[in-house]
């Protein structure tokens, strides 16, 4: 099994920046994308930012310009700049993976960012 460990959250002012990372607990294949999603209080859980094996990125419209996602080894960060109030919200990584045709879903357990404003 696969675990996901994520740190980096806390409590900023508006404007700052956080770096999040999630680190995998072993090195595994077959890995199709590596993403951070957010779930705000009394919302669904969205995507953030995505990262495939080839390096492609995707964004939320929210977030494009501000929060950049990138990887290295087992690990994945997502570096957030100029944070708003509205950032605020538990993230979680997950990784997207695929060995024999079959998928297989990971998650983190979460790390909360709040931006007081």
């Amino acid at each position: 099994q696969v675990q996901l460990v994520e740190s980096g959250g806390g409590l900023v002012q508006a404007g700052e920046s956080l770096r999040l990372s999630c680190i995998l607990s072993r090195s595994i294949f077959g890995i199709n994308a590596m993403s951070w999603y957010r779930q705000a209080p009394g919302k669904q859980r969205e995507l953030v930012a995505s990262i495939t094996s080839s390096g492609s990125t995707n964004y939320a419209d929210s977030v494009k310009g501000r929060f950049t996602i990138s990887n290295a080894q087992n690990t994945v960060y997502l570096q957030m700049n100029s944070l708003k109030p509205e950032d605020t919200a538990v993230y979680y990584c997950n990784v997207d993976r695929v060995v024999l045709a079959k998928r297989y879903d990971y998650w983190g357990q979460g790390t909360q960012v709040t931006v007081s404003s």
